[in-house]
């Protein structure tokens, strides 16, 4: 009975297809083969670009760095007072005038809070950017022509490498004096031997392949070998690697800034708003705990979504 019921079903519904004006048959057809083209996208981002969201970690850190970038991009509009203003007593306690209290000078802590999202969010994807082109480039000639440049090359960032990076952060920032860009300068500076050291490792593997022969007896030369033969097999692992440095470079500007080394004042900045309220932790521990807990969940975000980005990188 429900055979014949489901058969009965099947040819009542190709009758009323077959009954359909022309035109409607045609709409219907192609927001079938429009609907089965975005799911076959939608597959092909899941299983390439979008991998990463099959992780329930990554997926928690990528909206949390979604968070925070929403933030940074909206303060102006969604924090209610200027960064510096003195909008109220000192130290007053969390209320519904002032979310998160204001710190030992009257200022809203909230508001200091969305706006120092913008440095921390801004200088630590420069960075690391900064420091993988360095690395990339000296990596591709250190790895491509090998010899006595190589070994010069790495022994000069072993040398690098040597120093403890929060030091050298501290030496270079100390000599030039704090700001955005030597701060950039500084992470950049501490960042690009691995990438180079990474680059080079990759390089050797790849530079002796068939496609990289072929270029070579084609007659082009070193540079667009390397950039355009060696490099686009190369980026892989190098684009893995920067993710996990934006985490580091993030909590490095958050150390900078507890140090005194960070921006200067009066510019919001997370690590020294945590540095200015270390010394009200007893009457006053807002001022210290919300920039700490903002500092910790970006770094926490940004190492998920780097996990995240690796694990599935090791599918394919």
């Amino acid at each position: 009975m429900s055979t014949s019921s489901g058969v009965g079903d099947a040819s009542d519904d190709l009758g009323a297809w077959r009954a359909c004006p022309g035109e409607a048959r045609d709409e219907a057809l192609r927001l079938r083969s429009h609907w089965a083209r975005v799911q076959t996208r939608w597959r092909d981002l899941k299983a390439g670009p979008l991998a990463f969201l099959q992780y329930r970690s990554a997926l928690v850190g990528f909206w949390i760095v979604v968070f925070w970038i929403a933030i940074a991009v909206l303060a102006p509009v969604l924090a209610p007072h200027r960064p510096n203003a003195i909008v109220g007593k000192f130290n007053q306690t969390p209320s519904l005038v002032h979310l998160m209290g204001t710190d030992n000078l009257g200022r809203d802590v909230l508001s200091r809070l969305m706006f120092g999202s913008q440095p921390i969010l801004t200088l630590a994807p420069l960075a690391v950017l900064c420091a993988s082109i360095v690395g990339i480039t000296l990596g591709l000639v250190a790895g491509y022509f090998g010899g006595i440049l190589d070994d010069v090359l790495m022994r000069l960032l072993d040398a690098t490498m040597a120093f403890p990076t929060l030091l050298l952060y501290m030496i270079i920032i100390a000599a030039v004096g704090p700001s955005r860009l030597n701060v950039i300068l500084a992470i950049t500076v501490g960042g690009f031997p691995g990438v180079a050291r990474l680059v080079r490792s990759l390089v050797l593997d790849v530079r002796n392949r068939e496609y990289v022969h072929a270029a070579r007896l084609r007659g082009e030369s070193a540079l667009y070998i390397m950039f355009r033969e060696i490099l686009p097999n190369c980026l892989g692992p190098v684009i893995i690697d920067a993710c996990l440095r934006v985490g580091y470079a993030a909590f490095a500007i958050g150390t900078l800034g507890f140090l005194g080394l960070g921006l200067p004042p009066p510019n919001p900045d997370w690590g020294r708003m945590v540095a200015d309220g270390r010394i009200w932790m007893i009457t006053a521990p807002w001022i210290a705990i919300f920039p700490a807990l903002a500092i910790s969940s970006l770094v926490v975000g940004l190492n998920l979504f780097a996990d995240g980005v690796n694990a599935a990188s090791r599918h394919f």
